[in-house]
């Protein structure tokens, strides 16, 4: 399974709106027998990111088309403590990460998931999560 990072979904989406292909896509051309899926908390920060837009209805349309082509997976009982180990150990380390992307990166972690990021820099800081830049 592989986890699809916000960053990689803006940039599909930018693509797309412009009609050309883009690393984004390219990508996704590479990894097309993945099983893709993305965090609850990838489908807020897109769903947001809709809100804010200049014409919010049409960017819902996208963003509801492309979370239609996904699994949007949510946390399971165990993703709090996940969640709060993980934390621990970046603090550890005297490391953080946003909050958004720690969740984000929380979802990848317990599904045993790749993440596909623009924003290797911070979720590479994550113990143990396998992240694929581009």
């Amino acid at each position: 399974m592989t986890h699809l990072d916000t960053s990689f979904l803006v940039d599909l989406l930018r693509e797309a709106r412009r009609g050309e292909g883009g690393r984004a896509h390219a990508l996704l051309e590479n990894l097309a027998d993945e099983h893709f899926a993305v965090s609850v908390h990838v489908a807020c920060e897109l769903h947001a990111g809709a809100e804010l837009a200049d014409q919010p209805e049409r960017e819902r349309g996208r963003v509801e088309a492309l979370l239609a082509a996904l699994e949007v997976v949510v946390p399971d009982d165990r993703f709090p403590s996940e969640y709060g180990a993980t934390l621990a150990e970046l603090r550890r380390r005297g490391q953080t990460i946003p909050t958004m992307d720690l969740l984000i990166a929380t979802s990848a972690l317990r599904h045993g998931a790749t993440l596909v990021t623009r924003n290797a820099r911070d979720f590479d800081r994550v113990p143990g999560l396998i992240v694929k830049g581009y």
